[in-house]
């Protein structure tokens, strides 16, 4: 416990409720605002176009002077994917291990801030002071190395994030988790728990990242042809192995993806890949070797699994073509919005003739603990207040399930969504008002330019396609000079749509003509009369309603 009393305490979720992906969450100590996580989203479905979702930080931007640091559990896309968009916004220094540290810093060489950032590495034995509180972490299990959990030490207790993690036995080196760390806290008192609940919804405890390792091992071993493993570029545990298993069954191994390109490089170089140099080749070298000599490691630019393999399985990709030979492994779980392409993927790769292998065969476990690694975490820890986040809301349902199942009250348990104030003050903890919270669209280059608007736009588009009308009016003798010309894209078939195409032509021109005539009259009325007209005469034809764009010139 820290020896200044804290008046009053805030965590608000920014991001990480309510979804999955793109964490941030906000812990308020009197003046000082602290930050933990700053990740990314993958686009839903209904999110056309659109490259990545990041968080709204529009309360953080209102309160820069208080932000006092960025504090990152772990390096995967789901805590750091959005830390350049936010240091673009909000000078703070960040802190990390070595690992998550390097990863961040790859973010900010595509995207360099406006101001000079200082990043801080911190281990289990770190401190970090603070007029506050002060800061100490623990090592956790997770899918990447290094991954940590924060304690925020309060003159109430410490408020503890636990980051992303399960409980493996087997865990070894820097995947295994400060247990002792974890009771001793428990011990001393955590005053608030916010723990993740990706897989609350699942009995049991996740299976060991061991009896993954045994699979590849008897797959890579058996396989007669080529195998293609997909993988998140950040899941370091597979990566690990599918290289391990490589070197043993004498095998060559080929990525494909920058990201993952550049997760080996740096993973190899700070000594938390182990990497032989004769097993790495370029992709553009398989044609040398014999099928069964090789492994292609896949992952998208973006550093998720599926763009790769929908390019190759389409025949899209340079260098690689699905044989029927080929043995294909999906070490991944999707994240929700990405289960039809991946079953689509799987079709297509199955209609090639390619063996495919998933997470019920083995090839694949979660990174996150099931029911039971969370109780024990909420054991070890036992919390006076406990606020689950990261997942689904029927996630953190599930997950406060279980904290009463162990003896935990209701109004011990604050469930969250994004932009909410769990506040504690006068003794009391409640839930008190809202911040401006939400998605931020990153499409291209733009920030925050494509909303609910052109995302409207795009999917009007995607179901019933444009019907353009382009007419030249000759203002001064009040008549139409050339048009109406009709245009259709993805509408009808204009050949086979002559008489709906002439019949929508003689509709324009009537309305033009009425206004024409008049002394005067404005584009916008003209224009919007067209659209109206037109919406109702193509939906009573056709029962389709697509985007009418009037396009009217004059000389």
């Amino acid at each position: 416990m820290t020896k200044v009393k804290n008046e009053v305490i805030r965590i608000i979720p920014l991001g990480g409720v309510g979804e999955i992906g793109k964490s941030m969450y906000v812990i308020e100590i009197d003046e000082e605002l602290f930050v933990v996580d700053s990740g990314l989203m993958f686009p839903e479905d209904e999110m056309l176009g659109i490259d990545i979702v990041i968080p709204d930080i529009a309360y953080l931007e209102e309160n820069k002077e208080r932000v006092k640091g960025i504090f990152l559990t772990h390096g995967h896309e789901d805590a750091i994917g959005s830390i350049a968009y936010v240091l673009n916004k909000i000078k703070a220094p960040v802190y990390g291990s070595k690992l998550t540290i390097a990863l961040a810093k790859e973010h900010l060489k595509e995207m360099p801030a406006p101001h000079p950032v200082k990043f801080f590495e911190v281990t289990n034995k770190s401190r970090m002071n603070f007029n506050s509180t002060y800061v100490t972490f623990f090592h956790t299990t997770h899918s990447i190395p290094d991954s940590l959990g924060i304690v925020f030490h309060t003159s109430e207790g410490a408020i503890v994030h636990t980051g992303e993690f399960k409980f493996d036995q087997a865990a070894q080196g820097k995947f295994k988790p400060d247990l002792a760390t974890m009771a001793q806290l428990g011990e001393e008192g955590v005053f608030i728990l916010l723990s993740e609940s990706t897989e609350a919804e699942r009995p049991g405890y996740t299976t060991s990242e061991a009896v993954v390792g045994e699979q590849l091992a008897k797959t890579f071993h058996s396989a007669q042809g080529r195998i293609l493993v997909a993988v998140y570029a950040s899941n370091f545990i597979r990566v690990q192995q599918v290289f391990t298993q490589a070197r043993s069954s004498f095998r060559k191994v080929a990525v494909i993806g920058k990201s993952l390109e550049k997760v080996v490089e740096l993973g190899t170089s700070l000594g938390y890949l182990d990497i032989y140099e004769d097993t790495l080749i370029p992709v553009s070298d398989i044609h040398k070797y014999e099928d069964d000599e090789i492994i292609i490691i896949a992952t998208g630019n973006q550093g998720e699994p599926l763009e790769a393999l929908d390019k190759i399985v389409r025949k899209h990709h340079r260098d690689v073509k699905i044989k029927q030979t080929d043995t294909v492994l999906i070490t991944f779980t999707p994240s929700p919005g990405m289960e039809v392409q991946m079953y689509k993927t799987m079709n297509q790769l199955a209609k090639a003739g390619a063996h495919v292998l998933s997470a019920d065969k083995k090839v694949h476990v979660s990174g996150h603990g099931s029911q039971e690694d969370l109780k024990l975490m909420l054991n070890l820890m036992q919390p006076k207040y406990f606020v689950p986040i990261q997942g689904e809301y029927r996630m953190l349902i599930a997950h406060s399930k279980l904290a009463q199942s162990l003896g935990m009250q209701k109004s011990q348990i604050f469930i969250a969504d994004k932009g909410d104030i769990v506040e504690y003050k006068n003794g009391k903890m409640r839930m008190s008002g809202r911040v401006q919270a939400g998605n931020v669209l990153i499409d291209g280059i733009g920030v925050g330019d494509v909303g609910n608007i052109v995302l409207r736009d795009r999917k009007l588009l995607s179901q019933d396609g444009i019907f353009i009308v382009v007419v030249t009016l000759n203002r001064a003798q009040k008549k139409i000079a050339s048009g109406p010309e009709i245009l259709s894209r993805g509408f009808v078939y204009v050949r086979e749509s002559e008489g709906l195409m002439i019949e929508a032509s003689e509709i324009a021109r009537g309305v033009i003509e009425k206004y024409v005539n008049k002394d005067t009259f404005e584009w916008t009325n003209i224009k919007q009369e067209i659209r109206d007209t037109l919406n109702q005469y193509l939906f009573q034809k056709t029962k389709r309603r697509p985007m009418i764009i009037p396009i009217i010139m004059e000389y």
